[in-house]
């Protein structure tokens, strides 16, 4: 929870609702794809729905992001955590619809996230963002993480 919004665990119940988040194109100018069909993201969500990977080496936390005084969705973020040494490293991304960007909620969705894996013990953070997303950029700077040298997939990793 913050201010404005509350993060409600991803369901499949949830496809129906984010398959018109995830219609808009302008999402993938940056990471690639292309916008899930609704069988999709039932199928997507209901193995992340799961909690891990199938070899359980990996925890999964996804979120519906949902403004407080709404009911539909505006967009999602999620946590993938893996051991780092003696602690956990938790790989974070976010996506907003575009007709809700520019108003800080991936921001503050991001914020609300780490927070909560703070309380669990997380605090190792890392993020892929695209050399040309200036406003991922800027919701990464918010989370305290910073751009290190190290290109993956075409993406700047970003760590705290």
């Amino acid at each position: 929870m913050s201010a404005r919004l509350r993060l409600e665990p991803l369901s499949v119940e949830h496809a129906a609702d984010m398959v018109k988040v995830l219609a808009d194109t302008s999402l993938y100018e940056y990471t690639g794809g292309e916008a899930p069909s609704l069988e999709e993201l039932q199928r997507r969500y209901a193995r992340q729905a799961a909690g891990h990977s199938d070899d359980g080496l990996q925890a999964w936390f996804n979120w519906i992001v949902v403004p407080r005084d709404a009911d539909a969705p505006i967009g999602f973020v999620q946590a993938t955590l893996e051991p780092s040494g003696p602690d956990l490293a938790a790989t974070i991304a976010w996506v907003i619809s575009p007709n809700q960007q520019g108003q800080g909620m991936a921001s503050e969705a991001a914020q609300a996230m780490i927070i909560w894996l703070r309380s669990r013990g997380v605090h190792s953070f890392v993020a892929h963002v695209h050399p040309e997303h200036f406003a991922s950029m800027g919701v990464a700077r918010k989370q305290g993480l910073h751009p290190t040298g190290v290109i993956e997939d075409g993406e700047v990793r970003w760590e705290s």
